[in-house]
């Protein structure tokens, strides 16, 4: 028997056609054990937990259902209270199933602490440009010492102490400078 006169044969056919409705009937099953077991018609709403400090977000999550998992602590921002939620993922108003994980990022009580760079012997204005640039800010009130170049910084200061370059502060924090008054020292 040759092989074209076998696949029109009435055996070949009806087999053909058993695997064809097993197959439909497999994928049939298998998709309809899928929405079962995937919880495919569930839909939980994620509520917004920012600004929420953490005993509260585990009082809502434990409530629908849900986990938590925090990843990062954010720089200080002073908008938020400290240890509350800056960011979460998914966001509120997304939908998820059970016993899904939200990913938090909690704001950190203060300011991270950053080096001071070095800035002795540079001009008032360079000074400035580059504290600033880090995240420091300056005081109004400059201290001048005895010294033959103007506005040329001798020293800095943060909270009345004398501080030096490499030592860390608060991002945000005042530094004051001492400077060169002009007049020869």
């Amino acid at each position: 028997m040759s092989l074209l006169s076998f696949v029109k044969s009435k055996t070949f056919l009806k087999q053909l056609a058993y695997a064809i409705i097993g197959l439909l009937l497999f994928l049939f099953l298998l998709i309809q054990w899928l929405k079962i077991s995937t919880n495919h018609t569930q839909k939980i709403e994620v509520p917004d937990l920012s600004k929420l400090t953490i005993e509260e977000v585990e009082q809502q999550l434990e409530n629908l259902d849900l986990k938590y998992i925090i990843i990062d602590s954010i720089n200080f921002n002073p908008e938020y209270p400290p240890f509350s939620v800056i960011e979460q993922n998914p966001e509120g108003g997304d939908y998820v199933k059970e016993n899904r994980k939200i990913y938090l990022k909690i704001n950190r009580p203060t300011y991270q602490d950053i080096e001071i760079p070095e800035v002795l012997t540079k001009s008032k204005r360079n000074a400035e440009a580059v504290l600033r640039a880090v995240g420091f800010r300056i005081g109004n009130n400059p201290k001048f010492v005895p010294d033959i170049a103007k506005d040329v910084v001798r020293g800095l200061y943060h909270n009345g102490k004398a501080v030096k370059s490499g030592s860390k502060l608060p991002k945000n924090s005042i530094i004051d400078l001492k400077l060169g008054d002009g007049n020869g020292g």
